[in-house]
Formats: structure tokens, C-alpha cells, sequence
């Protein structure tokens, strides 16, 4: 699977879980660490948890795509899910805003999302 076509099967995963405000950032280029970011809000540490155990699972199950690694889980207020060449940040609204990724990465080319995808 194409990096590209990994962040948008990702976003559609997060979106499947009603993930706001997402966005997918092209890094390549201006990163050496991933090729893509997919960022996306929850609205409570559970709606963050199962927004990424969704993108965790369905492309462990259904894609055969195992990250790197997950980091926050437990705590819910930003999951780091990693696959290399893609990066998965679920933030809730505060942790995103103090963090700042889109600004961060302001020259990053912004993909137009997917539709939710649909699980079957």
C-alpha cells in the first residue's frame, strides 16, 4: 500500500468514529521522519481512544498493517499511532490547540479527506 493511500484508508477509519476537524498533511519533503500526518480530534478521552483503536484495529485486521507503535493510549488526551511513513495524532481539542501540528507544519500541502469508510 502507497503511503498516500494509507493516510486517506486512516482518515476514513477516524471519521468511521465521527473524528473532528481532521486533516491530512503531505510532509514529505520538508520531514525525514514520515511522509504523512493525520490529525484528528476527539471530544473526550474515550471518543480519542476509540478513534484510534479503530485505526489500530481495522488496519491490523483488515489491512494487514501493523504500526511501529502507539504511544497515549492509556491516557486518551493524544494517541500517537505510527506506521512509518504515516503518522496517526488523535488529539482532544486542548492538547491539539496547545500543540499546534498545523502550524508547526504550516508549509505541509493539505489532501482533501476521504468519506467515512465503510466497515463490512
Amino acid at each position: 500500500m502507497q503511503p498516500k493511500d494509507r493516510a486517506l484508508l486512516c482518515a476514513g477509519l477516524a471519521l468511521d468514529k465521527k473524528a473532528l476537524d481532521l486533516k491530512i498533511l503531505e510532509v514529505a519533503g520538508i520531514s525525514s521522519l514520515t511522509d504523512y500526518l493525520v490529525i484528528a480530534s476527539g471530544t473526550s478521552d474515550r471518543h480519542v481512544q476509540a478513534v484510534a483503536e479503530n485505526i489500530r484495529l481495522e488496519m491490523k485486521h483488515r489491512h494487514q498493517c501493523s504500526p511501529l507503535a502507539v504511544e497515549g493510549m492509556d491516557e486518551g488526551r493524544w494517541v500517537l499511532i505510527d506506521y512509518g511513513d504515516v503518522m496517526v495524532h488523535v488529539f482532544q481539542p486542548q492538547v491539539r490547540e496547545f500543540y499546534d501540528l498545523e502550524g508547526l507544519w504550516s508549509e505541509a500541502s493539505e489532501i482533501p479527506q476521504p468519506a467515512a469508510e465503510t466497515v463490512g
